[in-house]
């Protein structure tokens, strides 16, 4: 089983920035596409940015041009930077990676615990 452990998470005040690390361990034969969700206070979990393997990311509308996902394939692991935070990107961030166990086999996926982003003065 893949586990992934994220941090970097914290308090921040309005318009201040933080960079959030995913890194995936366990039996992994190829890593494809990572993704960073979101679950804001009383709402549903949503989609934030994602990277394949090749580099290539897609952002929701509410985080482009303020947030910066990146990946070390080597490493298995994904970043977000994320500048100019809102009170409104209050959340637990959750990492996901979609990945082989051997050639050939079903893609998988797995998710982190969470990490609390709280944006308040």
């Amino acid at each position: 089983q893949v586990q992934l452990l994220e941090s970097g998470g914290g308090l921040v005040q309005p318009g201040g920035s933080l960079k959030l690390s995913c890194t995936a361990s366990g039996s992994i034969f190829n890593m494809g596409t990572m993704r960073w969700y979101r679950q804001p206070p009383g709402k549903e979990r949503e989609f934030v940015a994602q990277i394949s393997r090749g580099g290539a990311t897609k952002y929701a509308s509410s985080v482009e041009d303020r947030f910066t996902i990146s990946r070390h394939n080597a490493l298995n692991a994904i970043y977000l930077q994320m500048n100019s935070l809102k009170p409104e990107d209050t959340g637990v961030y959750y990492c996901q990676a979609n990945y082989l166990t051997a050639w050939g086999t079903d893609p998988q996926v797995s998710w982190g615990q969470g990490i609390q982003v709280t944006v308040s003065s």
